[in-house]
């Protein structure tokens, strides 16, 4: 499906889910960088790692996904596409993940036949407006 590789940041401070999540877009080919947390997405970003799309758990320590996105949304990098990776997936979560501004939202545990599939979607679908 995709035309090369994708370069993916990573916000998981859970060292399986940073595995498996690692491990399924890997093997599809793609570059994937982990941040363990927010300060280190923000160091990744501003060393000049920009990535083409970013998957962001909404359960972080300190500042929260929602929050981040927030201030990802105010930056220079408001443009890219991010998935929400979270295991909140009670009644009014996901719409409340939409609002916020996540581009789409995957529950845990990701669902790993359609997992990459749903982040490279994101990511063409993304590139392919911006180019319009």
């Amino acid at each position: 499906m995709t035309t090369r590789a994708l370069r993916i940041l990573l916000v998981e401070d859970n060292r399986l889910n940073q595995e498996l999540v690692r491990d399924l877009l890997e093997a599809a080919g793609h570059n994937v960088h982990v941040a363990g947390d927010g300060g280190a997405m923000h160091a990744h970003l501003d060393a000049g790692g920009a990535p083409d799309i970013i998957l962001l758990d909404v359960l972080l320590p300190g500042a929260d996904g929602v929050q981040l996105l927030g201030e990802l949304r105010r930056s220079t990098f408001a443009a890219l596409p991010v998935i929400a990776v979270t295991a909140q997936a009670l009644p009014g979560d996901l719409e409340r993940f939409t609002a916020a501004g996540f581009d789409a939202v995957v529950t845990k545990p990701i669902d790993t036949r359609s997992f990459v599939a749903a982040v490279e979607q994101q990511a063409w679908r993304r590139r392919a407006a911006a180019e319009q």
